[in-house]
């Protein structure tokens, strides 16, 4: 799963997303700017760090931790990244550690060495649905689609859509949960997040499975931006010239198939594509290899 990656893109592009998963103490807070920044000695790099604004100095800075798999020893090295980062960084002093997980009963370790540390400074969220607090936001339902059983995730996907709202109240855009101001643009993360979590997967797997086509995948700017599909974009050009050479005009849906692979799938069928005689060769490449 790529998810360290993913979620730099994510807060990256509006870190105050980051409010949208903690608790109440923190709805009024705006303005966090956010970095992912290499600490020093063992170049361990933090998934994200979040500073309040300037004249804000009162509000905490948020350090960011996605653990989403067990790891033994995932508390002990949460307190010496912090304690490091502290170390580091004298300007910091109200702090808190935000942790993404599946779930906290994960395998992470002993707490009892840092059982201070993670009651007064750590702040678990929870994707896995039986282990939501009341009233999880959107963007916290959003990102449970990395851990969600595949049997529901196309109702997931379903219902998202359909909590999308109409029209918003002026008076919404004031409140600090955006899950409702921006619900529209959240539901353009939804193929980014599943490719992050399936990117071992065929593209036209991922569509069945989720409901999704491979256009919401192309279109997507997320998922275009997050995965470096610049290079891909200019290669998926000069093989479709090619093919339209040799194989005539391409449908949309063709064309769409095409600009959905990534870039060694691309080079594969540049290099194939020398051997075709006509269209069928082409269809059959691609239902052995999306």
């Amino acid at each position: 799963m790529l998810s360290d990656k993913l979620f730099y893109w994510l807060f990256q592009s509006r870190p105050d997303r980051i409010l949208n998963l903690l608790d109440a103490q923190l709805a009024d807070a705006d303005g966090y700017r956010f970095s992912a920044p290499a600490l020093k000695e063992r170049e361990y790099r933090l998934d994200g760090l979040f500073l309040p604004p300037p004249e804000r100095p009162e509000l905490p800075t948020l350090i960011l931790e996605a653990q989403m798999g067990p790891d033994p020893g995932f508390l002990r090295r949460l307190y010496a990244e912090s304690a490091r980062l502290l170390q580091q960084e004298p300007s910091i002093h109200a702090w808190q550690v935000v942790v993404i997980t599946p779930s906290r009963q994960l395998n992470f370790g002993a707490s009892e060495p840092v059982a201070e540390f993670l009651d007064c400074r750590v702040q678990w969220v929870e994707l896995l649905p039986e282990r939501w607090r009341t009233g999880a936001s959107k963007f916290h339902r959003l990102l449970a689609l990395l851990v969600q059983p595949e049997a529901e995730i196309q109702e997931a996907v379903r219902e998202l859509g359909n909590d999308t709202p109409g029209a918003i109240p002026a008076e919404a855009s004031s409140q600090a949960d955006s899950s409702q101001a921006d619900s529209a643009e959240l539901l353009t993360l939804i193929p980014t997040i599943l490719l992050a979590r399936f990117n071992d997967r065929p593209l036209q797997e991922i569509c069945t499975m989720t409901g999704l086509t491979v256009e919401d995948f192309t279109q997507s700017v997320a998922y275009r931006e997050i995965f470096g599909l610049g290079k891909a974009q200019e290669a998926a050009k000069m093989t479709l010239r090619q093919l339209n050479r040799r194989c005539g005009p391409l449908s949309e849906a063709t064309t769409a198939q095409i600009q959905a692979l990534p870039v060694e799938k691309l080079e594969a069928l540049a290099d194939a594509l020398l051997d075709f005689q006509g269209p069928a060769d082409l269809a059959s490449w691609l239902a052995g290899n999306t």
